[in-house]
């Protein structure tokens, strides 16, 4: 009398694989999870970087215009005006040797505003009082360089800056993982114009 070999079919009972989904579901959610967090963190460090990049390239911009130009001015609330360079050497402030630092009546941005091609001549009291610039941009194309597309509380010092000044600080806020901190960008002249002004402050061989 043979008998047969067993056949041993164990196979998961429904309990197991009910156990067996619980823990992939929760390995999934975890893994999900992390990478969400991770997602999360690079987009932080990227947007952080981005501002980072963003406020040593205007510190370096300003910093180089400031250093090579002549003359410091404070032209209204919103904008500090520099004489660049006495490119044509006539001792005189053309349109195209002017240039605006711009905060904006928000105080939210800081860019540079130039007019390559202007050739007016500009008197100092004309630049200051503000009046003149209007003119300048229905007048002539301008040309602008955003250095931050977004700040708060952009303030410049000394506040009374004038065509004695040869230095000036920039302050400004940066919001950054929702905390706001404040910059400071300073700045001054390697040369200075004054041998061209009289007493009065005004340049000597200008008679605008």
């Amino acid at each position: 009398m043979s008998t047969k070999p067993g056949h041993n079919h164990k196979g998961f009972t429904l309990a197991e694989l009910l156990i067996a989904l619980m823990v992939t579901s929760i390995v999934l959610t975890a893994v999900a999870t992390l990478a969400y967090a991770m997602s999360s963190a690079n987009d932080v460090s990227d947007d952080t970087s981005q501002k980072q990049a963003q406020v040593r390239f205007a510190t370096l911009r300003i910093s180089e215009l400031i250093r090579h130009s002549k003359l410091i001015l404070k032209a209204n609330d919103d904008d500090l005006a520099v004489w660049r360079a006495d490119d044509n050497g006539n001792e005189q402030i053309n349109v195209n040797e002017l240039v605006y630092i711009e905060a904006g009546q928000n105080r939210d941005y800081i860019r540079l505003l130039e007019f390559p091609s202007g050739t007016w001549l500009l008197s100092l009291a004309g630049i200051q009082s503000g009046d003149i610039k209007p003119t300048l941009m229905s007048s002539f194309s301008a040309r602008y360089t955003v250095l931050l597309p977004v700040c708060s509380n952009v303030q410049f010092y000394p506040g009374s800056i004038n065509q004695w000044s040869k230095s000036v600080s920039i302050s400004f806020g940066l919001s950054e993982n929702d905390v706001v901190r404040q910059y400071q960008i300073e700045a001054s002249l390697r040369g200075w114009a004054g041998n061209l002004l009289d007493g009065s402050g005004n340049i000597v061989s200008d008679d605008d």
